[in-house]
This record gives structure tokens, C-alpha cells and sequence, in this order.
């Protein structure tokens, strides 16, 4: 049996308790028609519906069963993370959202969740962290972008974050944002297709030239969607670092640090993915439940030319590993 560690999940719960709970959260707006729900932060427009499969679980499990998967290791869903609200309300937005996370998922032992943080602000971010994990949280994930859209990683207002994570040795998942600013993938679907790609792998640029990964060496730090461009493009960062001697931080050691998933489709591609990075840095990802993700995470595993006892590794020992399952 395999472990999904790359899947989102907003209870249901959570979202007719909002109803409730609303005035707690000035900055955030519940929007219910017919049975949909959407969420609007700081009077930014509606995020796209909440659709079922992402707030229920007895669809998921159906095809957790159909799949041969034994866990699934969902965040939240990006566009709800509230970073964009001001910070102290992002905080008791992220507190809200891992309070229903934990509740939910303690039902259910086959989903193991990863708490959300108030990237807009580290020290919050931090605070919230420390607590995340003494509630028995196994790791986070965040977005590639900080304040929801905008914000980088490297910002030095999130120092309290990175030492956190490294004292801590805390698991982190970066996640593209769904950014529409450039408007050249607004054609053909390509927020999804390309737009996250290049959001991921600006973000994860930037970390290894400003050293972030070496300096806080503990964080484990999981590049989704396969490292988006950076296992491929890797060469061309290294490039850069020889052209500009003394200015950055060597792209190949904090590359080093990364861990992956496996939602690259292509069995040759994975197959250069795991030479990349080594074996024991590569786990099973889906990206439940949305259509761009991987609705049969396991062939692309299956059908690539690695050993059984490899394919183990990808399936399920790195993340029993990683996640201290």
C-alpha cells in the first residue's frame, strides 16, 4: 500500500461552522449558493467553489481504495489560506483552519493532516508553527507566494519561520499559487498548466541562491509537482551562480536539501527526477482532488524502470520516513 503525500482538504464541517463563526473573522466573507461555497479574503474576489470532493471524504476514500493507497497527507487548499488578511486575523484564520483539520482528520486515521501558517507575517508564522506541531501536526504547507499573491520566501520578515523550522526540523510542502497576474497564461488553461510552474520554480530559485536551505539545514523542505522546472533547469541556476562569482549562495547545495514528489506523469521523467535527487528524496504525490493533479498517482511509479524495491521508497518508505509515520 502507497502514502499520497501531496492532496488538499477543506472539512465540511469547517465551512457550516463558519456560518456561526463569521464575525470572529472581519476580513472574511462565506459565499453560499445552492450547496457551493466559496471564501473571499481582505474584499478580494470569490476563490473558486470549494468543490465537494475537496470538503467530503467518502469519495476520497473510495478512491483511495481503488488506487492501493493506505494514507493520504492532504494540506488545505492554497487559495484558502487567508494570506492575504492582516496578520494577527491570518493567524486566528490558520489556528481556525488547523483546529477543523485536526478534528476532522482525528477520525479518520487514514488522513494525516499538514497544518496551515500565517506566512504574512514570520513571527506569527513561527508561533503558529510551534503550536501546530504540539497538537501532533506532522508538517505544513504553505504557498510558493507569502502574502497569497505576492510575497517571497526570502523575505527577511520571515527569519522567525525559517529558524523555527530548523530548530524544529519541521516538514514544510511549498505549493504554487494560482496566479493570474501574468496574463499570458490566461489562454488555454495554462494558469495550471504553466502559471503554477513558473511560480514554483521562481520561488525555490530564489531560496537556494540566497542560501536559505543551507543556512536552515534542519527544515525539510518538499518542492511539489515534481520541483516544477528546477530538476531540469538546474544547470542553467548553477550557470547563473559561476557568472556572478561571490554574489550568491551555490544553487547545488540547497538543491540538495529538497525533497519531491512524483507528480511529473511521465515515467522517463520521473526516472531523471530520481537520478537527480537520489531515491530517498522522491515520494508519492496526487494533488487530490483537482484535475491537473494525478488521478492514478501509482502507474507513473508503476511503469518507470526503477527496481521494486525503489519503487517501495517512492510509494511509501520515504514518506514513513520524512513524516516519522
Amino acid at each position: 500500500m502507497a502514502i499520497d503525500t501531496h492532496a488538499h482538504f477543506i472539512p465540511q464541517a469547517m465551512l457550516e461552522d463558519l456560518r456561526n463563526r463569521i464575525d470572529d473573522f472581519p476580513n472574511v466573507e462565506l459565499i453560499e449558493n445552492d450547496g457551493k461555497f466559496q471564501l473571499a479574503f481582505a474584499g478580494n474576489k470569490p476563490t473558486r467553489p470549494v468543490m465537494p470532493r475537496l470538503r467530503e471524504t467518502e469519495e476520497r476514500h473510495e478512491w483511495m481504495d481503488e488506487q492501493g493507497l493506505a494514507l493520504q497527507i492532504p494540506g488545505g487548499w492554497v487559495d484558502a489560506f487567508g494570506n492575504q488578511l492582516p496578520a494577527e486575523e491570518g493567524a486566528d484564520w490558520a489556528r481556525y483552519s488547523n483546529e477543523w483539520l485536526l478534528k476532522e482528520c482525528t477520525k479518520d486515521p487514514r488522513i494525516i493532516p499538514l497544518a496551515v501558517l500565517p506566512t504574512q507575517s514570520g513571527e506569527l508564522a513561527a508561533k503558529v508553527m510551534e503550536e501546530a506541531l504540539d497538537q501532533g501536526f506532522k508538517g505544513f504547507m504553505i504557498g510558493a507566494q507569502t502574502r497569497a499573491v505576492g510575497g517571497n520566501l526570502d523575505d527577511p520578515d520571515l527569519d522567525p519561520f525559517w529558524q523555527m523550522a530548523h530548530d524544529k526540523s519541521a516538514v514544510i510542502m511549498v505549493h504554487p499559487v494560482f496566479d493570474t497576474t501574468d496574463s499570458r497564461v490566461l489562454d488555454y488553461d495554462m494558469v495550471n498548466a504553466v502559471g503554477r510552474i513558473n511560480d514554483q520554480t521562481t520561488a525555490l530559485a530564489r531560496i537556494l541562491f540566497t542560501g536559505h536551505l543551507t543556512k536552515y539545514s534542519n527544515a525539510k523542505i518538499i518542492a511539489s509537482t515534481g520541483g516544477a522546472s528546477l530538476p531540469y533547469a538546474l544547470g542553467r541556476l548553477i550557470r547563473n551562480f559561476n557568472a556572478h562569482p561571490g554574489q550568491y549562495a551555490d544553487p547545488r547545495e540547497g538543491f540538495a536539501q529538497l525533497y519531491f514528489d512524483t507528480i511529473d506523469f511521465e515515467p522517463d521523467v520521473l526516472e531523471f527526477l530520481v537520478n537527480r535527487v537520489g531515491v530517498d528524496k522522491v515520494m508519492l504525490g496526487s494533488d487530490w482532488p483537482f484535475p491537473i493533479g494525478d488521478m492514478e498517482p501509482r502507474k507513473v511509479i508503476d511503469d518507470c524502470s526503477l527496481s521494486q524495491r525503489d519503487k517501495n521508497k517512492l510509494l511509501e518508505d520515504n514518506a514513513q520516513a520524512l513524516f516519522k509515520l
